[in-house]
């Protein structure tokens, strides 16, 4: 059997256990495990043990418990209930205001957490049902929660790009800053897409009342100081390491602890909060060391079969595709695998595949880090299976319906297609902070 084949077998046999329901670490470490075995003997079982023992030296890896517990302590703490009643207040007067606060909030709870799930859970639980009471089209809202939301996997410190650099070999420190400027241009465009439909149709996005805005000086202040703390916090992590005073597990370190004694001061850290944050932290970081352990295994196969080769000559020798070409087809096969799994389990089954052949290619692979991420935002938003739709619709109200929340994100990701087209025409809007950063 040809090399080709056997690697056609290796993902069709692990798409089909994907199908049946098992767990995404387990599917792809066993076809990874099984076919070394059935290569090279016994000896091939050593494939999975060594994938273990680079995954527990990988160093930068220990940031990953710390964003997640930083991201948990402020979320259970409510200190981003308290960011969003600063937008509230500041962003209510303006046409659209409380939903561009909306945006704002998302962009900031990326900042603390690096999971879109986070930001759904509260832009769903907080925002939604204020907006909703404000007179807010249920469209437009649960679309910008949706696609706000969606940020958390761009705006450092994203966990999907730990996980991307570790199976991409790439330092995450540079992947991170990579995602700022894409991440911030996206919530830009989505906020002059709101202002300019709510400046068209005015009903879609009403100002507070005025009587909602009669609220004094000094409670605008205090509110003001209680919002901003989340940003103090995430200055106090990322200054450091961007100046290249502090390592980037020592910042993650430091945003954890500032996270922790926020919440202390405040009178917030009680036991419970304490407790949940810890297991919950725990929980998510277990489940993407499986995924990437898997991930290494699976990846040392099938670079030792050498089918990246194989696969390269075949589109451009054989079909004659430009790398252009090929790098727009795998951007389209990923938004398709995003209609029924989520980010990991895409990034997981075709980085053994992609990674290389992108490197082939001659394109950068921090860039295409970049690309992934924002074509998983993409994904995560197409129906009929987006991961985001389904998450919206076991959080919103019975008043919004499945119908409302499909319609919902079809202006969002037109800006996102449009995000995605500047950041491949252009790539310095992602490499230019990155190169700046590490090449003083």
């Amino acid at each position: 059997m040809s090399y080709e084949m056997i690697a056609i077998l290796m993902f069709s046999t692990m798409m089909l256990m994907l199908m049946t329901g098992q767990r995404v670490f387990g599917a792809i470490g066993f076809v990874g495990v099984l076919a070394a075995v059935l290569l090279w003997g016994t000896g091939g079982s050593d494939i999975g043990f060594s994938a273990a023992m680079k995954l527990m030296k990988w160093y930068p890896l220990l940031t990953l418990p710390m964003f997640i517990f930083m991201g948990y302590v402020l979320s259970e703490s409510k200190i981003a209930d308290d960011l969003y009643k600063m937008f509230h207040v500041w962003m209510g007067p303006v046409r659209g205001g409380l939903a561009i606060g909306t945006i704002l909030l998302m962009v900031l709870i990326s900042a603390m957490n690096g999971l879109s799930v986070a930001g759904m859970a509260i832009g769903a639980t907080i925002a939604l049902p204020e907006l909703l009471k404000r007179g807010y089209d249920k469209r437009m809202v649960t679309g910008v929660i949706q696609a706000g939301s969606s940020l958390g996997i761009l705006v450092p410190p994203s966990v999907v790009l730990v996980l991307y650099a570790m199976i991409a070999r790439q330092p995450v420190g540079q992947l991170w800053l990579a995602g700022v400027f894409p991440g911030l241009m996206m919530a830009a465009m989505f906020i002059l897409y709101v202002v300019i439909r709510c400046r068209i149709q005015p009903e879609l996005g009403p100002a507070l009342p005025e009587a909602d805005r009669d609220i004094s000086r000094a409670e605008k202040l205090r509110l003001l100081r209680a919002g901003l703390l989340p940003v103090v916090i995430f200055a106090t992590m990322m200054v450091p390491f961007v100046n290249g005073w502090t390592s980037l597990v020592e910042s993650s370190a430091i945003g954890a602890i500032t996270a922790f004694v926020a919440a202390v001061l405040k009178g917030r850290m009680t036991r419970e909060v304490f407790e949940t944050s810890v297991r919950s932290t725990l929980g998510i970081s277990c489940m993407f060391m499986w995924i990437i352990l898997a991930a290494l295994g699976f990846g040392a196969v099938f670079d030792g079969l050498g089918a990246v080769k194989a696969i390269d000559n075949l589109f451009t020798e054989q079909l004659g595709l430009d790398p252009w070409m090929i790098l727009i087809l795998m951007q389209l096969s990923f938004i398709l695998m995003g209609t029924f799994l989520d980010d990991t389990a895409m990034l997981v089954i075709v980085a053994p595949l992609y990674v290389p052949l992108v490197k082939v290619l001659g394109f950068d692979l921090i860039w295409y880090g970049v690309l992934y991420t924002i074509t998983t935002q993409i994904a995560y938003m197409t129906p009929p299976f987006g991961y985001n739709l389904f998450l919206m619709r076991a959080m919103a109200p019975s008043e919004v319906t499945l119908r409302d929340i499909y319609r919902s994100i079809v202006p969002f990701v037109a800006v996102m297609v449009l995000a995605l087209t500047l950041v491949m025409v252009f790539p310095q809007i992602a490499l230019w902070l990155p190169n700046y950063v590490y090449g003083k």
